[in-house]
């Protein structure tokens, strides 16, 4: 998703970033979705509100370029990759058999990896998909460990192992 941040410098601004520069500014300002939502008065984080400077070269001049990233413009600069996690969630909800679909009403999604840290992900699932959507405590290593308890347990590991 940073790659997206860094794309947008480049086409809007001109502006060469690097791939630290680019993850930093993701993290300060980047979201999906916008915070007034059903006129909610939530306080966003100082940053976010403010947006955040990104600092690189000038493609045209080659020299040092400063240009302020609005919270709006990133989350304009991670449309793409964000309509690609809704097209996959939508593609697996598709082929997912009726028996199990009840359980995803039921139950809704869970959201693990990086991606679920990007701010309000699970808002913009619920809305799209149109069921409950949660966040684990620990996105970045929730899968790896279940990996790692399913290889321990043979009797689990054969329960979902797809063939």
């Amino acid at each position: 998703m940073s790659d997206a941040i860094a794309a947008y410098a480049r086409e809007q601004h001109n502006l060469l970033l690097g791939e630290q520069t680019a993850e930093k500014i993701k993290i300060a300002v980047g979201n999906v979705y916008p915070e007034k939502v059903r006129g909610s008065k939530r306080q966003q984080d100082r940053s976010e509100q403010e947006g955040a400077l990104m600092r690189g070269r000038d493609l045209v001049s080659g020299l040092p370029k400063a240009v302020k990233l609005t919270p709006d413009a990133a989350r304009e600069a991670l449309k793409p990759p964000t309509a690609a996690i809704l097209s996959g969630v939508r593609d697996v909800i598709e082929a997912t058999p009726p028996e199990l679909l009840s359980d995803v009403l039921e139950r809704g999604l869970t959201l693990v990896g990086g991606g679920s840290l990007l701010r309000r992900m699970d808002r913009l699932l619920a809305e799209e998909i149109g069921v409950p959507v949660k966040l684990v405590d620990d996105p970045m290593t929730c899968v790896v460990r279940g990996c790692g308890k399913a290889l321990e347990d043979r009797e689990l590991l054969e329960k979902v192992k797809v063939v």
